[in-house]
């Protein structure tokens, strides 16, 4: 019943799609391209709800983003390009070719034999990727696609072989920056310090992520104090906004 219930409900929203493509004056205008920013826009607010371990708004954001997949879905069936189940099947050839020790008879021993498997086999694909690297998009963030890349580079087995060794690396990057401060060299002291993250399992993205949360919650209560002082805080001294801000420490 559950499973029937979950048809109907994609049914519906295919449906409602065609309706609208067809009804409304804003969605029959759309393009894939002109869908594209608020595609990304909407994958950005998912995050955010993810973030927040807002369950709701997961379900909410990710119904959006489901959204854009049957939006883009009905244009490509217009052009005669692909629909829906093209979508689907593709997706789940993918999965079954990709799973060969779920789907087939390739034993695996862990989780790391199973990304190796994963990137060799996605280089086999006809459309797959040529080279390691090439499954990773150019337009990525920066921070995310550092950790991509070396996570993609691990999987055919370029990596330290203790996690360790990674310090005296972070070390060095930070030795050359201190005694030549620039871009590229700060530039080498991230990309290091991803890597360390990688290796002690840690998302380098959510990190820095959640600081950022915590920054902003602590520099506000910095800010609301001086209001309830009556004073703009550009008025407080450095040593003033100091206190405040290890007294917002305090109340997390």
């Amino acid at each position: 019943m559950k499973r029937e219930n979950q048809l109907k409900a994609f049914e519906r929203l295919l449906d409602i799609m065609d309706e609208l493509r067809e009804k409304c004056p804003w969605d029959r205008k759309q393009t894939m391209e002109s869908l594209r920013p608020n595609t990304i826009e909407e994958v950005y607010e998912l995050s955010d709800a993810i973030m927040a371990d807002d369950l709701h708004n997961v379900a909410k954001e990710l119904g959006d983003v489901l959204l854009h997949v049957v939006f883009y879905s009905k244009i490509g069936d217009e052009k005669g390009s692909f629909d829906i189940a093209d979508v689907c099947n593709l997706l789940c050839d993918k999965l079954v070719y990709r799973h060969p020790h779920v789907f087939g008879d390739t034993a695996v021993k862990n989780v790391e034999e199973v990304l190796k498997n994963w990137e060799q086999l996605k280089q086999t694909e006809k459309d797959g990727n040529k080279t390691v690297l090439s499954g990773v998009p150019a337009s990525l963030p920066s921070l995310i696609k550092a950790y991509r890349m070396q996570d993609k580079a691990r999987a055919v087995g370029f990596d330290w072989e203790k996690r360790e060794e990674v310090w005296a690396k972070v070390k060095e990057e930070i030795a050359e920056f201190e005694e030549n401060p620039s871009e590229e060299e700060l530039g080498d002291i991230i990309f290091s310090l991803v890597n360390a993250a990688r290796l002690y399992d840690l998302n380098p993205d959510t990190a820095l992520e959640k600081t950022n949360g915590k920054f902003r919650r602590r520099f506000g209560y910095v800010e609301e104090k001086a209001k309830e002082q009556g004073r703009n805080i550009r008025e407080l001294t450095l040593e003033e906004m100091d206190a405040l801000w290890n007294e917002a420490k305090t109340t997390e």
